[in-house]
């Protein structure tokens, strides 16, 4: 009983929280967009750096960007890595640096008593307008990355997730590992870095994010200090559409494991999508709400092909994947394919039951207050408002936007949207038979 009281009470208090938080939207000086949301309580502050540098921007140099990033706190101005991780430690704040497909991120979480705040604004400030890149630093995250690289050879998954990618995207900017792979980061320099920084680190290209326990006045002082040392510059050119595969395909990895993984799937959302809500409420019944979907019930529950099996779209600039995903014992890998297929087109055909449906908004909108729990984790979704120019109220909306979902328009979108004729299948294993794709 006190448990069910305490997590009402915190339904409560995140429902309160993310519905009132007002996003603030403002450029500075050289252009750069800024997000702000106030959240007074606690003296702390997420600020997040994005530029439009993701591994999508990585040319032919497959895991430049994801290396650019890596090597920024390892030397800049006249720090060394040490005496970076000193100051951020000296003040209780907390630092980072990672590369996506379509972006990249340099965090700060800090306290904000004056002090402590401007010591780690400082800090964070020389890291994004004076990185070092120096040889030794990049010899030794290069090593590091061509290392996590082999290993990927020694993992089914990881090979499967690689071949994946290819199938959907074939030379599109998305198809490689946002790591890079091992030929393309061998023969990457210093100098590779250091161009690729001074191409799309510049104000043009950034995007601001303060969520925390400063005033308006105080965020606008904060975004202009922290850019003022980057040249304006210019955005990058759009990103390529992505072009739908022409026919289903199937490839298979020989690989001498005791599981198959088993990836289907193609090209499907994007984040300002328009079918983006019946589609992301659809996949919550077919395979994205874990123990009680129906690919989990088919796969697992009746039959017992597999630990789990679940579907996901992953919505990016671009049309990120739709993917339905099982491990399973080498020798039920034919059927298990024939049951996820079977299962995919029955509710294509089909889409939920109106009993399904209904769970599925109450599940959706019952979780979705609880990821706003923390300033940072809300500072992630102003990010995403921002960079993928949704509306500022997007959060507010939100349930709304699930609740009038209905089946015909999640029937409609996923007859449009998920073609079997053109979906593509890679396999993972140790082959007992031929497998074959099943439609």
């Amino acid at each position: 009983m006190c448990i069910r009281v305490l997590s009402f009470i915190l339904v409560l208090f995140c429902n309160s929280v993310w519905a009132a938080a007002k996003i603030e939207h403002w450029q500075t000086a050289q252009g750069s967009r800024v997000y702000y949301v106030q959240a007074e309580g606690l003296p702390m502050v997420d600020i997040q750096v994005v530029f439009d540098a993701g591994s999508a921007r990585d040319g032919k140099q497959f895991g430049v960007s994801s290396l650019t990033a890596s090597l920024l706190d390892t030397g800049a101005g006249n720090w060394n890595a040490d005496d970076i991780a000193k100051r951020f430690e000296s003040v209780g704040a907390q630092f980072g640096a990672a590369s996506s497909t379509d972006l990249t991120t340099l965090s700060l979480r800090t306290l904000t008593d004056e002090a402590l705040f401007t010591k780690a604004l400082d800090t964070m400030q020389v890291i994004l307008t004076k990185p070092a890149f120096n040889k030794t630093d990049f010899k030794r995250d290069q090593k590091r990355t061509l290392a996590m690289l082999k290993q990927t050879e020694e993992s089914p998954g990881d090979l499967a997730g690689i071949a994946f990618s290819n199938a959907l995207y074939g030379g599109h900017p998305y198809a490689h590992p946002t790591e890079g792979v091992i030929k393309t980061v061998a023969a990457l320099t210093p100098k590779d870095l250091k161009d690729f920084y001074k191409k799309h680190y510049v104000a043009a290209n950034a995007m601001v994010v303060i969520v925390g326990n400063l005033t308006q006045q105080q965020a606008e002082q904060t975004a202009e200090k922290l850019l003022a040392g980057l040249p304006v510059g210019q955005k990058p050119d759009a990103l390529p559409d992505v072009t739908m595969p022409a026919k289903a395909t199937l490839q298979h990895i020989e690989f001498p494991s005791s599981q198959t993984h088993v990836l289907v799937g193609l090209p499907g959302s994007y984040r300002k999508d328009p079918d983006y809500f019946p589609l992301y409420v659809g996949n919550h019944v077919l395979g994205g709400s874990g123990l009680v979907s129906k690919l989990f019930d088919e796969v697992r529950e009746k039959r017992g092909l597999a630990y789990s099996a679940s579907s996901s779209f992953s919505p990016l600039l671009k049309q990120g994947p739709f993917t339905i995903g099982l491990q399973t014992r080498n020798d039920q890998t034919q059927q298990a394919l024939e049951v996820l297929n079977k299962t995919l087109n029955d509710f294509i055909s089909k889409g939920p039951t109106p009993e399904e449906l209904t769970d599925a908004k109450q599940n959706i909108v019952g979780g979705f207050a609880m990821r706003f729990d923390t300033n940072k984790e809300l500072a992630n979704y102003v990010a995403m408002i921002g960079f993928y120019d949704l509306p500022l109220d997007y959060l507010d909306n939100f349930q709304k936007n699930i609740e009038k979902v209905t089946v015909a328009e999640i029937t409609d979108a996923f007859k449009r949207r998920v073609d079997p004729q053109l979906l593509q299948t890679v396999t993972a294993g140790q082959a007992q038979t031929t497998v074959k794709s099943a439609k």
